[in-house]
């Protein structure tokens, strides 16, 4: 299959997880769901199109960032004593928070579009971007290195291999529950890695009427395991570029 290999340098990002607010804590790699935004973003798509993508990369620390950080609640009225801020008739807090940066983040990202013909259509939108290319907070610039169509294909490999050199990746579950995978145990565990499981894209449902909609979107998710010291098994089929990366489609 073609595909398309992206290498991206960041400074510091955050790939905040939903769930984290106080302390925005990030992903260790961008989801797939930023993934897939930057580039229906670049190419100016207003509908989705399907695609699958495998992200890898490494970060050199993190680092925790101060911000200022504003709450309110609608309709209660401005107290001196607990809000810093007056609008109107109503009090607003003010605070500080935190954000969990990475630093020097290196990454390498396959996409396969299902539709073929849209190959063109992202490289051309990489390679001429109609903005500064983001990937993670609107401010985090992605300074992309490398955009190429390259082929994609299953190979069963011969001797047992890794990934490159402090690399890791979103690897799906399956890969795991078939044995194609093993990961470097020191503590009896069967897999060593983090669970995650991610965002991929949404779909606008209204659980309101059709005079007064309330409309939510509800995302589809995957299952991964993020780890780092990861062997790929002998005798075992994997997906890899012409360069002789290995390729995680989901």
């Amino acid at each position: 299959m073609k595909g398309i290999r992206l290498k991206i340098k960041q400074d510091m990002v955050n790939y905040k997880k939903p769930a984290s607010f106080q302390l925005k804590e990030t992903y260790p790699l961008p989801p797939y769901s930023t993934v897939i935004g930057m580039v229906h973003n670049l190419c100016g798509f207003n509908q989705y199109y399907p695609m699958q993508v495998s992200i890898q990369g490494c970060y050199f620390s993190k680092v925790n960032d101060l911000f200022t950080r504003y709450e309110f609640k609608n309709g209660m009225p401005y107290d001196s004593t607990r809000h810093q801020l007056k609008v109107g008739d109503f009090g607003v807090s003010r605070g500080i928070g935190y954000t969990e940066l990475l630093v020097d983040v290196e990454l390498l990202i396959h996409i396969v579009p299902e539709q073929g013909e849209l190959l063109q259509v992202i490289y051309d939108s990489f390679i001429m971007p109609i903005e500064y290319p983001s990937l993670g907070r609107h401010e985090d610039l992605a300074v992309i290195e490398e955009v190429k169509i390259i082929d994609i294909n299953e190979e069963v490999i011969d001797k047992s291999k890794s990934l490159r050199s402090g690399y890791g990746a979103y690897i799906p579950l399956h890969y795991f529950k078939e044995e194609h995978i093993q990961t470097r145990d020191k503590d009896g565990l069967e897999y060593t890695g983090t669970y995650y499981k991610l965002n991929k894209y949404y779909k606008l449902t209204n659980y309101g009427t059709e005079k007064k909609p309330k409309i939510f979107r509800n995302w589809e998710s995957v299952e991964v395991l993020y780890g780092r010291d990861i062997n790929m098994k002998r005798r075992r089929p994997f997906y890899m570029d012409s360069e002789d990366n290995f390729v995680f489609l989901v």
